[in-house]
């Protein structure tokens, strides 16, 4: 009985999300109060459906960017994105070593922080031939912090006056996950949203030479490094709408469910999270993640503002 009440209330919650009736931040929370009082049911799913929801929510957010500017905006951002996650990957390192870190999770949580949260985690992963344990408590200390940025970041914008553009910017170079960065950038508004999905796809593409960094770091022969082929179906509908080859209503609609589809995926990540593995974590690995975050966080505001 309690599983059957479990289920109808994570699907109505489900679809209230859906349907615009609440924020990034609020999505993720009723997430993770639903964790609180219920075992979520669908939890197996959900790990999928975060991974294609995301991918999809993505592509069609591309309806609503325009070639020239993504171009510009991609161009700007890529100094900012090869000096944090040079100097990011170089610092965990360090880190690793002082706090006496198995090495292959402190490289992922690294991982993690300098390119792409939970992307970057289950790319690099089977390229250094990481245990499931190791894998899970690097991407509970992520998605840990991916869900304090959702709150955090918006309110030090507002407060620090940022135009919508340096938002975007900062959210694509300090936030983890990019489920993060379009949820933090939603509210904050379009061109922010525009500015943090063009950039942190292209901060995405880094997980190719990272993975063959690891590759070389661990000594390992005879994995595949995946490569996000989803960015190409993005690029492909910036280019149909660039060109108006499809109608502006439809173009509108597209981006209007992608949205909403986002916020929906905010809202599986919150019912995914749970107080023991976070507390299977320990005290280390957390704090390597957030001296990783606040120095990628702090060196990126400071190079956008200066």
């Amino acid at each position: 009985m309690k599983d059957r009440i479990a289920k109808i209330t994570f699907l109505l919650m489900a679809l209230i999300v859906f349907s615009g009736w609440v924020n990034s931040p609020t999505a993720l929370m009723l997430g993770f109060g639903f964790t609180l009082f219920f075992n979520n049911p669908f939890k197996a799913y959900c790990h999928k459906a975060i991974h294609s929801f995301l991918k999809v929510s993505v592509v069609g957010l591309g309806f609503g960017m325009f070639l020239k500017e993504t171009l510009e905006t991609g161009k700007e951002g890529f100094i900012l994105t090869f000096l944090s996650i040079t100097l990011t990957v170089g610092l965990g390192f360090l880190l690793t070593k002082a706090l006496k870190l198995d090495t292959k999770l402190g490289h992922l949580i690294t991982s993690g922080t300098s390119v792409c949260g939970g992307s970057a985690i289950a790319a690099i992963s089977p390229v250094i031939n990481a245990k499931s344990k190791v894998i899970s408590i690097a991407l509970a200390v992520v998605f840990l912090l991916n869900s304090i940025a959702l709150f955090v970041f918006p309110a030090i914008g507002h407060y620090l006056h940022l135009t919508q553009h340096q938002f975007g910017l900062w959210c694509a170079v300090a936030i983890h996950d990019t489920s993060s960065v379009i949820g933090a950038s939603i509210g904050y508004g379009d061109e922010a949203l525009r500015t943090a999905t063009t950039v942190k796809l292209s901060r995405m593409l880094w997980i190719v030479p990272l993975s063959i960094l690891s590759m070389l770091v661990f000594k390992t022969k005879g994995e595949k490094v995946k490569m996000p082929y989803f960015i190409l179906l993005f690029i492909g509908a910036i280019i149909l709408n660039s060109y108006h080859l499809v109608p502006a209503t439809a173009s509108l609609t597209i981006v209007s469910i992608s949205k909403k589809l986002l916020i929906l995926t905010l809202f599986l990540v919150g019912s995914t999270l749970s107080i023991e593995d976070l507390r299977a974590t320990g005290t280390r690995p957390m704090v390597l993640a957030v001296l990783l975050w606040v120095f990628i966080s702090v060196l990126s505001l400071l190079y956008i503002l200066h």
